[in-house]
């Protein structure tokens, strides 16, 4: 059952529950528009770029971006030298967003919680596998590089 316990499943449960927020929610807590439905479609594709930009980064390191796989190189180039953690980035992105766009924003709650729930279950232990294997190098990039932004 480990290859459930992804991230892709984490996020596809946050916007499950934020659709169903959406969905049940009052109307009277709805706050829709066109202002609301631009900030919901910019953070979706940031955050879809983010994700895409670091695949191609990996990718040209020729190393995994799946979780639980230990990585062949340590990627600090690119959307890496602004967070180290671009693909979880871009999920939360895309979680905010969407709750924007399904005017949903008692469901932003969830960005906290999905961010909380992916440092803990996946960031942590992959910061250690890389601290394990890249030692000195690793900790110079968590020096110039935050975590999240």
């Amino acid at each position: 059952m480990k290859w459930i316990d992804i991230p892709p499943v984490w996020l596809l449960l946050a916007l499950i529950m934020t659709w169903l927020i959406s969905d049940l929610q009052p109307m009277s807590l709805a706050v829709g528009g066109p202002v609301t439905d631009l900030a919901g479609g910019l953070l979706v594709g940031a955050g879809l770029v983010l994700m895409l930009l670091a695949v191609a980064e990996m990718r040209k390191r020729r190393t995994t971006f799946v979780p639980h796989q230990e990585a062949s190189a340590l990627v600090t180039s690119g959307i890496f030298k602004r967070t180290r953690n671009p693909i979880y980035l871009g999920d939360a992105l895309i979680l905010a967003g969407l709750a924007l766009r399904w005017e949903a924003p008692v469901a932003l709650v969830l960005v906290p919680l999905f961010i909380g729930t992916i440092t803990q279950r996946f960031i942590i232990p992959e910061e250690n596998m890389l601290r394990r294997k890249f030692r000195a190098e690793f900790a110079r990039y968590c020096e110039k590089t935050r975590r999240w932004v």
